[in-house]
């Protein structure tokens, strides 16, 4: 079968390029993706090429990109799925194979948050991760005519584990075009890639609609963002101080602002009442004012 249209993917990188040893597959026309993560933080070497997928994007945190990995060329069988005697055949069914660095498992994304570790959780990825990988299906699509559609339910790991809802049938499988995941592949157990935001992804590929800035947090740093400004809410609460209730530090009179007004207004009325001329009453009014003054500007 002829393999058409270009078979190296844009930008890719070829350090782990399997086509050309004993493990190269065969030629095909690709109308199909499987979608994968690979469960762990880092780029494999799938045993030097035996369960190697046709790309793996790994992620680049520093300038927020995928550096897409090929294995084989486009219109070449990949080997990163079961594929058991008497059924039906997956990685030699026109599909193309993509494994995405990092973990749709809440259990393990917990385990590396904790660690430190950086790494994309997939059913939460950010921005740039999304624009990328809408890019190469946009790229598959244009080229290689893979539909921009798929399968409408993707499963949250682990429930996407085994015999799910999900997983099709052989005849569902043989005459499926568009985009899956591993979870979805008959003969295969595989969970992954869990609640990958598909169609989130799809109106990117589209052209229907583009990331959100906000989104670019991962959420740890949204969390850590909405975490800083409660505490910061917080402090403020803390240290807030009402003008009528301030206090002087180290003064022996331990009066507020409040009572020291109300003192004098008490004053000023005691005055009154045992026969103070208007005029006397001003020129002491002006003297505290001036008293008040003082003790306010220190």
């Amino acid at each position: 079968m002829a393999m058409t249209g270009p078979q190296r993917i844009p930008d890719a990188v070829f350090d782990l390029f399997f086509g050309t040893g004993q493990y190269s597959g065969s030629a095909m026309e690709v109308n199909c993706g499987v979608i994968h993560t690979t469960e762990g933080p880092t780029l494999y070497n799938y045993g030097g090429g035996a369960s190697a997928p046709t790309v793996t994007s790994v992620p680049d945190f520093k300038n927020k990109r995928l550096v897409h990995h090929q294995h084989f060329d486009v219109d070449e069988s990949a080997r990163a799925l079961v594929n058991k005697a008497g059924g039906v055949q997956t990685n030699q069914a026109n599909a193309f194979q993509w494994e995405l660095v990092g973990t749709c498992d809440p259990t393990t994304h917990r385990k590396w948050t904790s660690q430190g570790i950086d790494h994309i959780y997939w059913p939460e990825p950010p921005d740039w991760a999304v624009r990328d990988v809408a890019a190469l299906m946009r790229w598959l699509h244009d080229q290689h005519g893979i539909p921009l559609s798929g399968r409408p339910e993707w499963m949250a790991y682990p429930a996407s584990y085994g015999d799910s809802r999900v997983r099709m049938s052989f005849s569902e499988w043989t005459s499926f075009k568009g985009w899956c995941g591993h979870q979805h592949v008959p003969e295969n157990d595989h969970g992954d890639p869990g609640a990958l935001p598909f169609a989130r992804i799809l109106a990117v590929a589209k052209g229907d609609a583009t990331p959100s800035e906000e989104d670019d947090m991962t959420p740890e740093e949204r969390k850590l963002l909405t975490d800083t400004a409660a505490a910061v809410k917080r402090i403020e609460a803390k240290l807030a101080v009402a003008p009528w209730t301030y206090k002087q530090p180290g003064l022996a009179d331990k009066r507020d602002m409040n009572q020291v007004v109300r003192d004098i207004d008490k004053s000023v009325k005691s005055l009154s009442a045992v026969g103070q001329t208007p005029a006397q009453i001003a020129a002491l009014a002006d003297k505290l004012a001036d008293q008040l003054a003082a003790r306010l500007a220190n």
